[in-house]
């Protein structure tokens, strides 16, 4: 079990990047606030040790994704829409990022997961494919897919 101190940094470290990949797949502020402490448990009763800064960060990454997968395919999440959604997202994002945000969110997973790893937080394809387990290529075919697809649902504005 980890040391009050490791925690405390990494949440320091890592805590808005979670927050924002939760907020990427589940477009809910309060399953991204169940998700966001469900990964610091995870992190808190991990016995492994870290090769490097970049491992720890993956690490996060990685388990961030799978517990927000796992959180869309329950049923509950599957039967229900929160009014939330609807409400709190929009007020809290200034209005000239609220369409290309909407773009991005509205992109399938595969296509937002690099889009948000390769602009945001700013991997190669490279990293992206060692997270995400695809190969480069892939995930270069990904890329430019979801471009082009932003681009259309943009009206040719990228």
């Amino acid at each position: 079990m980890r040391s009050e101190l490791e925690i405390n940094r990494a949440v320091d470290q890592y805590a808005d990047m979670i927050r924002r990949i939760c907020i990427c797949h589940l477009k809910n502020a309060s399953d991204t606030e169940d998700i966001f402490q469900t990964v610091f448990l995870k992190y808190l009763l991990y016995e492994g040790d870290f090769e490097s800064a970049e491992h720890e960060k993956a690490w996060f990454i990685r388990v961030t994704v799978n517990a927000c997968k796992d959180q869309m395919k329950s049923l509950f999440r599957r039967r229900t829409v929160s009014i939330e959604e609807l409400t709190e997202e929009a007020a809290s994002i200034p209005p000239e990022q609220c369409e290309v945000l909407d773009a991005v969110l509205a992109l399938p997973a595969k296509y937002r997961d690099v889009i948000y790893l390769h602009y945001y937080e700013g991997y190669s394809a490279a990293e992206i494919g060692g997270i995400l387990r695809k190969k480069e290529n892939t995930i270069y075919s990904l890329l430019s897919r979801g471009r082009a697809m932003l681009k259309e649902a943009l009206g040719g504005e990228l």
